[in-house]
């Protein structure tokens, strides 16, 4: 495997993609440190120091995750990538509704990129909206108990902000894209990876602190514990492996078609339904659905809305429970959204392909969706097991580790990591394959070389 990587950069080419990847990483990080203007950073770094180890320091934990933690630094990059994550899931579901978007899906390149330039649009869109509501938050002192973040509240600040963070959710829009276009590639998701991974040392440093190896009499987490909880994380890290990686292989065979003197077709081949068709998406669906009245609850001072977002805080059973099923609906509805077995049944038709004992046409369409509704499901609890599995860890009644440090034993954090992972060595090794080098395994294959 290392010599994959010295293989990597031996070849000019993918040396200055993996290069210019790595600038790129460079500037979205320097960027989470720039504040925005109008804001006392020091009292905001007291509010969120006080909210460690709480249930709100947990909500706004998972909240400012996509952002690298600038979301808690008010920087200019505090949305992260997720107004852009937002919209392209809304255009996607728009396609399958509105049927001038479907056309131009169907357009090739021409229609893929008007499509892309509608998401840009949206995605200032939902950015601006965001960013009003996070000043108005920033501006209320009752929301960060009694402290002053904005000395100078009023609409200058507000405009500010609005312009300031929707900027910066433009231009790392733009980074990405550079990255798609002058790197290695999935420009986007290594952002997100990027901001994710940030945390990897404050959690390191965390679990140095909870041993205590220089002072015994401080340590608060047995060594029994730790090994437990490397135990526990590779078998954790090898089970998204495999979830992401899983498939059901549909066989196909196609007829052989005579024409004049050749023959055509008469080979086998299979279709790959994937476990986890629809990804970290109904993490993130339910995430953004049950943070919402946590949301509501910054800028509406209830009684009875604050009790209500207290049962819904991170660690509790009916957070956990309600996350869980949220995630199920989800991984079936954007499933049923992105797969279409009839389309897939008529290609197969046109192609003249048939699946063994089924009949082509509507029963072909029938087995498909049989197949993918019972695949899903266990796609769905999986997720749903690995979404809950941080908490469990963090209990008191279990491990009772920090929060931060049981967020990489599962999560959306860990699947985008171990998915965007899995993702760019593909990438890398497709390009040493095709210039007669090694890739990373050399005894087993990665399905992306099949």
């Amino acid at each position: 495997m290392l010599q994959a990587y010295v293989n990597a950069f031996k070849i000019p080419d993918l040396r200055k993609k993996i290069l210019f990847t790595l600038f790129i990483i460079v500037i979205y990080r320097v960027g989470t440190f720039i504040p925005t203007p109008g804001i006392d950073g020091q009292a905001l770094s007291q509010f969120f120091g006080s909210l460690s180890g709480t249930p709100g320091g947990r909500l706004f934990g998972i909240m400012g995750m996509f952002s690298g933690g600038a979301l808690q630094k008010a920087t200019i990059f505090a949305l992260g990538i997720m107004p852009y994550v937002s919209a392209s899931i809304i255009m996607q579901l728009l396609t399958v509704v509105i049927p001038q978007l479907e056309k131009l899906s169907k357009e090739g390149e021409e229609g893929r990129r008007k499509l892309i330039q509608y998401t840009r649009y949206l995605t200032v869109v939902l950015s601006l909206i965001q960013t009003f509501f996070i000043s108005l938050w920033l501006e209320n002192p009752q929301a960060f108990q009694g402290m002053v973040i904005v000395p100078n509240p009023g609409w200058p600040f507000r405009l500010m902000t609005m312009l300031t963070i929707t900027t910066g959710t433009a231009f790392i829009m733009w980074l990405g894209e550079q990255i798609d276009e002058y790197g290695i590639g999935n420009g986007m998701s290594i952002l997100i990876t990027a901001g994710i991974i940030e945390s990897i040392p404050t959690a390191l440093w965390q679990t140095f602190v909870l041993l205590s190896p220089l002072d015994p009499a401080r340590q608060q987490l047995a060594y029994w514990k730790f090994v437990l909880m490397l135990f526990l994380f590779v078998g954790t890290v090898v089970s998204v492996i495999l979830i992401i990686q899983g498939q059901r292989k549909i066989p196909v065979q196609y007829a052989k078609q005579i024409r004049g003197t050749r023959v055509y077709g008469g080979q086998s081949t299979y279709i790959p339904l994937k476990v986890n068709q629809a990804g970290v998406i109904p993490i993130i669906f339910a995430q953004s659905i049950i943070l919402f009245p946590a949301t509501i609850a910054g800028f509406v001072h209830s009684v009875s809305l604050q009790k209500f977002v207290g049962a819904l805080s991170p660690g509790r059973f009916a957070y956990e429970i309600l996350f869980a099923l949220f995630i199920i609906f989800f991984a079936y509805f954007y499933t049923a959204i992105t797969f279409q077995p009839i389309q897939m049944a008529e290609n197969l038709q046109k192609y003249g392909g048939f699946i063994p004992g089924i009949r082509p046409g509507k029963s072909t369409a029938e087995f498909l969706d049989f197949v993918m509704t019972r695949i899903v499901l266990s796609g769905a609890i999986f997720l749903a097991l690995i979404a809950a599995f941080p908490s469990i860890v963090s209990s008191p009644r279990v491990l009772n580790i920090p929060f931060l440090i049981a967020s990489f034993f599962g999560g959306t954090g860990l699947l985008i990591i171990v998915g965007v992972i899995l993702d760019t060595i593909k990438s890398i090794e497709s390009q040493l394959l095709m210039r007669h080098y090694e890739g990373f395994i050399k005894k087993g294959r990665l399905k992306a070389r099949r």
